[in-house]
């Protein structure tokens, strides 16, 4: 065994090798992928709440928020469909992406797919940059659409294969990690720019997008491909030197094993649409359906699109908006390293189960607050010690998420489909994903200005379901190498019945 390496074990053996520079170095590199997502989903927020933006694009919304009406409801104040077009339309493009990218990732590699993203966000964000009219705007944002859907969609699939099967939450949570790490650095360059007087700091705001599509575009060029993906294009003695050199060592005739076995299964399977509607993959195609659904559902994204104008909203100053909104971001890349050091240590289904408890509790409370502030009127204000006692619980309920069906929302469905629908799976995952972040996205300040206080009490209830979902449907994958999953949901008390005997790999190697 090589130095700096350990034993990847699971129930079905024990893969020699383990975790090296080389499989740290390259995730590390994928993973900036996320940092595109992750500074746009922090950086329309902010730049929304922008008066010199506001004034340009929305006049309307503008003059709403500054000269309405002492009377006018507060949760009213930002609802404006073609605003939140602004925000969502992004999504809506990823979705349509998300098949394309199904597609490519398959036939050319997950590497290309990358690249594809990186550039077609890099071209987004220049055109965002230089906007002078609303359909500029939306041109850009849409190409932005097509980069986060490429990026999703091969990303998280490529964490999942490098990494050995007993660090691969970890590593897989390295996407997450720099999506969070992307929301930061968007909240604090909003609040920088935010400070320009000249009125053009929110064109720096949303140029700054390339710098993330550009990492990921140049660090494509530099990442190998995996074994997984190197075999299905039917390059087997590749394929095997790529598994020594990200295993560290000579060893790996059974993983690898296991790999081309996997494939052979995989090139059976002409349509991986069709076939993973079939009941041999029920767990697959619920789980990879419900969990980002599960995962919008949460109301995380009022919290991450909407931060800033949620709490101009709510009576904060412009620069205290963005601020608070910053603060959240730390909480955020604080809490998901708590996900990374755990995952592979408690495993999902605890990190899932403790999440939802502690984001209902959160959510609960936050509705209550500001609704005895507020009412249903929407008339009202904070006094300074509510304000932190708001601020302090938007923060324990983001940290909540982001240890739990943040990350764990991207890393289980990557990891439970096998190679046959893999593409397949993770398209689903994405889409699924893109279309409710859309609605969210572009409902939520219609739903704020007619639910009013009662919009966090109806994400708390889909907490709830989602908690209860995950404690009987999901069983616990830590530690499991990804080619025998199948022995996982044969013997879940549920999904067993639906996995035939011929389904788990086993077998020796010499035969």
């Amino acid at each position: 065994m090589a130095g700096g390496s350990f034993a990847a074990q699971g129930p079905a053996g024990n893969y020699e090798g383990g975790i090296t520079v080389f499989v740290v170095i390259t995730c590390l590199v994928a993973a900036m992928g996320g940092l595109l997502f992750g500074y746009d989903l922090g950086i329309s927020g902010g730049v929304t709440s922008m008066d010199d933006f506001l004034l340009k694009f929305f006049p309307s919304v503008y003059h709403k928020t500054k000269e309405g009406s002492i009377h006018e409801s507060q949760y009213c104040k930002y609802a404006d469909e073609i605003l939140t077009l602004f925000t969502s339309s992004l999504y809506l493009a990823a979705l349509a992406a998300s098949f394309v990218a199904s597609w490519v990732t398959r036939a050319y590699g997950r590497k290309i797919s990358m690249f594809t993203g990186g550039v077609a966000f890099l071209i987004g964000a220049i055109l965002n940059g230089i906007a002078m009219n609303v359909e500029l705007l939306i041109i850009g944002r849409l190409l932005l659409g097509v980069g986060v859907g490429f990026a999703n969609q091969s990303v998280p699939v490529y964490l999942s294969e490098m990494a050995p099967a007993n660090v691969r939450g970890a590593l897989n949570i390295g996407f997450q990690m720099a999506i969070t790490i992307g929301i930061l650095v968007a909240n604090f360059v909003n609040y920088g720019t935010a400070q320009i007087k000249a009125g053009w700091g929110w064109r720096v705001s949303l140029a700054l997008a390339a710098v993330p599509a550009i990492l990921m575009t140049v660090g494509s060029f530099f990442l190998p491909d995996t074994p997984n993906s190197i075999i299905e294009r039917g390059h087997r003695e590749e394929a095997k030197r790529m598994l020594q050199r990200i295993r560290g060592t000579e060893h790996v005739d059974y993983e690898f094993h296991d790999l081309v076995l996997a494939s052979e299964t995989a090139k059976k399977v002409e349509h991986p649409w069709r076939n993973i509607l079939q009941p041999r993959y029920r767990p697959q195609l619920v789980i990879c359906t419900l969990i980002p659904f599960f995962q919008q559902l949460t109301g995380i994204n009022v919290i991450v699109f909407y931060a800033p104008v949620l709490f101009k909203t709510l009576g904060f100053g412009a620069n205290a908006s963005l601020m608070s909104a910053a603060i959240t971001g730390v909480v955020n890349v604080i809490a998901t390293l708590v996900s990374v050091f755990s995952v592979d240590k408690f495993g999902r289904r605890g990190l899932f189960l403790e999440g939802g408890t502690q984001m209902i509790i959160c959510q609960i409370a936050v509705g209550v607050l500001i609704g005895m502030n507020f009412g249903v009127t929407g008339e009202g204000s904070f006094s300074r010690g509510e304000a932190d006692l708001l601020l302090a619980l938007i923060c324990l309920y983001v940290a909540a998420f982001a240890w739990s069906w943040g990350p764990l929302g991207w890393l289980v469905p990557s990891e439970i489909c096998p190679l046959e629908i893999r593409s397949a799976g993770q398209s689903i995952n994405v889409s699924v994903n893109m279309f409710f972040t859309f609605i969210i996205a572009q409902a939520f300040l219609a739903m704020l200005c007619h639910m009013k206080f009662g919009l966090f009490f109806f994400f708390a209830g889909f907490v709830i379901i989602m908690t209860i979902f995950i404690f009987f449907f999901l069983p616990e994958t830590k530690n499991v190498p990804i080619e025998d999953m199948n022995r996982v949901w044969k013997a879940h008390w549920f999904w067993g019945k639906y996995i035939p005997d011929e389904a788990v790999i086993g077998g020796d190697p010499e035969n």
